[in-house]
């Protein structure tokens, strides 16, 4: 076990309880994905996760020290005055790195998402899906081991998510990541994960944890089989559930 959320319980000063008595683990090396309807506090795991926030009740434990957390938004947040390895380039500074390392750092991880050859290029010259490849290769560029990730193709279409989907798992297994993924989409939090943790609404609860073994190496090809199928039916079997009860 990496992390464990253990009983949690978060409220905000309006007395909204986004979150009640939430608990599951993430294992090293894992692809984890929070699935459940708008409001049920799948953001607000991931924020407190990351430490942005604190929990009212329970408690959140690593293993040994807390790991480096790279994080990516649903939006892409890039700075539109500066280009893609200026804008990959801002956390290295601010973390203290020399020169040289902040460029080798720019170097590979723009070639990891594919963008080598934009590193000149700004905002306004990116389309949706590679804007988004700069958000995570800020996130990559600080070697974290745990990515924390909500809702990031969200706003994208269909075929272009598709694609981001693929890319991601392949960074997963190259970097060897534990990825912590936000999203609302059953097919999505199906495709990319090994464990898909479905969450009620509000005031979010685990309502199921099921596991995706099948198959590690997956394609296109995956969701046009019986398993993925089966799969989907079972996650969208536990938010139906969860949201009549």
């Amino acid at each position: 076990m990496l992390l464990a959320l253990d009983h949690i319980t978060k409220r905000f000063p309006n007395g909204v309880e986004a979150l009640h008595d939430v608990s599951f683990t993430v294992e090293a090396g894992e692809f984890l994905s929070l699935v459940g309807p708008s409001g049920c506090g799948k953001s607000t795991a991931l924020r407190l996760i990351a430490g942005l926030s604190q929990a009212n009740e329970g408690t959140i434990k690593w293993r040994g020290k807390p790991p480096a957390l790279g994080f990516v938004f649903q939006d892409a947040a890039l700075l539109p005055w500066a280009n893609v390895e200026k804008n990959v380039r801002l956390p290295l500074e601010i973390a203290g790195l020399d020169d040289a390392a902040i460029k080798r750092r720019i170097a590979e991880t723009l070639e990891l998402v594919g963008l080598s050859t934009f590193a000149k290029s700004y905002p306004r010259e990116l389309s949706g899906g590679m804007k988004m490849r700069v958000s995570i290769a800020r996130a990559l560029a600080a070697e974290p081991s745990v990515l924390l990730m909500d809702e990031p193709f969200a706003a994208l279409d269909e075929l272009t998510r598709e694609r981001l989907n693929d890319e991601l798992r392949e960074l997963w297994a190259a970097k060897k990541l534990t990825v912590v993924f936000v999203t609302h989409s059953i097919y999505e939090s199906v495709y990319l994960a090994s464990r898909v943790v479905v969450m009620g609404p509000r005031p979010g609860r685990v309502v199921a944890d099921i596991a995706m073994p099948e198959p590690v190496k997956r394609d296109p090809d995956f969701r046009l089989t019986p398993a993925y199928g089966e799969r989907c039916r079972q996650v969208r079997a536990a938010l139906n559930e969860s949201v009549v009860a």
